[in-house]
């Protein structure tokens, strides 16, 4: 095969991975999350399994499984990767289902609407039962303030997350950077935490998902400026908000992405969170008020215009990122 012949063939593969993420990007908006044996609910009881049986509270115990629970999916979309090089209606279509398997946009932004509309109720019982659908903190004695921004934050945080990371991941590395960040961002969820069991077990895990989410978390900061308008929000006081308040949370990524979406709605976020007994006192990000109900149908629209933006970006970049990597060989014809 001759170089250019290799640099066509690099070049249909590369198309057809953009091709798949936007399609993945598409079938998440119109149906969200597989509502049941979804991929990642699966993924977390085989890994959940696996640390029944490997754990122990030491650091290096942790460092074990976080790489076989990482490096198994990995390897697994690197083999599926491989086999349908030079096949792009296959790889276009296994894309498409990793990426709506491992997005999340469509249902963060459902539940926010079903959170926004309990609260609009009043119904602060309904509410606190479904927080946990969008973050750890406990719900007991929270009230509608501390739930709003509980869910405006959680929002902004899982944009990047749950929508550019993914994104982000499947551009630099297609399948296997799909599968890989997932992974990663789930054993966090799992273990990640600072609980007596995992203070040691979990530190790989959560060091690991710090630095994949590093900059993915700034892209999302980037992007909420570029789409700022869409809630009223200015270009300019989002990204000042972002550069001054952002790495004043105690997450070197969560801040980012808060800080940048309190600019652009032109709120305050931070305060008291607890988590499993645990209070952790967040600083303010922002310089308005406090959020209100209907910030989070804003926070909601924001999201979205961000993964749009995302997508977007992802479908721009994947070919060259893609072609650049593969190396042309040269043979004799």
């Amino acid at each position: 095969m001759t170089v250019s012949d290799d640099r066509r063939a690099a070049l249909r593969d590369a198309g057809a991975t953009a091709l798949g993420l936007v399609a993945g990007v598409a079938v998440d908006a119109l149906l969200g999350d597989p509502r049941r044996a979804h991929p990642v609910a699966l993924y977390g009881s085989a890994v959940g399994a696996l640390e029944q049986r490997c754990y122990a509270p030491t650091r290096a115990r942790g460092a074990a499984f976080t790489a076989v629970a990482v490096g198994a999916p990995v390897v697994a979309g690197a083999v599926v990767d491989r086999l349908t090089r030079r096949r792009p209606l296959a790889r276009a279509a296994v894309v498409a289902a990793a990426t709506w398997a491992v997005l999340g946009g469509t249902t963060l932004r459902r539940e926010a609407a079903a959170m926004a509309s309990a609260l609009e109720r009043n119904d602060l019982t309904t509410a606190r039962a479904r927080l946990s659908h969008l973050c750890a903190r406990d719900p007991e004695g929270l009230g509608r303030q501390e739930i709003t921004r509980a869910t405006v934050e959680s929002v902004a945080e899982n944009t990047g997350d749950a929508v550019v990371a993914p994104l982000f991941w499947g551009a630099v590395a297609g399948l296997p950077g799909l599968l890989g960040y997932r992974a990663v961002n789930t054993l966090d969820a799992m273990v990640g935490y600072r609980s007596p069991r995992y203070a040691a077990f979990g530190w790989a895990s959560a060091r690991l998902d710090d630095a994949a989410s590093w900059l993915p978390a700034r892209l999302t900061a980037l992007l909420t400026g570029v789409v700022a308008p869409v809630v009223g929000g200015d270009p300019l006081e989002t990204w000042g908000v972002w550069r001054r308040d952002g790495r004043a949370h105690p997450s070197p990524n969560a801040g980012q992405c808060e800080a940048a979406a309190a600019g652009a709605l032109g709120i305050r976020l931070g305060g008291a969170n607890t988590y499993q007994g645990r209070t952790e006192l967040r600083p303010a990000l922002g310089h308005g008020p406090s959020p209100d109900v209907f910030d989070i149908r804003r926070a909601s629209t924001l999201s979205g215009a961000v993964g749009l933006a995302a997508a977007g970006l992802a479908f721009a970049l994947v070919t060259p990122l893609r072609a650049r990597r593969r190396r042309w060989r040269v043979r004799p014809r």
